[in-house]
């Protein structure tokens, strides 16, 4: 989940109890500014503490995952070049 993903999810369970941008932001002593920013992905910097206390009212779980990638790691780089080397084919 990127910055962006996290802010429209914010957004939604916002909308769904029916709090303006600044009705949230009272609750947890930040800026409306602060709530549009994390919003849309645009945050220069929030505290963990501060993100878990909003997902927590707004009755979400924030998870740390294993981030999924499609670029090729390093590793698979040079075992592909390896491989391409010894004349073992196309990958």
């Amino acid at each position: 989940m990127d910055l962006e993903e996290l802010g429209q999810a914010l957004k939604q369970a916002r909308k769904q109890k029916h709090w303006t941008q600044a009705e949230l932001g009272e609750q947890l002593g930040m800026s409306r500014a602060t709530v549009s920013a994390l919003e849309n992905g645009t945050v220069n910097e929030i505290g963990i503490r501060k993100v878990i206390a909003l997902c927590s009212l707004l009755g979400l779980e924030l998870q740390v995952q294993t981030r999924q990638t499609k670029r090729p790691t390093l590793h698979a780089l040079v075992s592909e070049a390896d491989q391409r080397k010894r004349g073992k084919g196309n990958l």
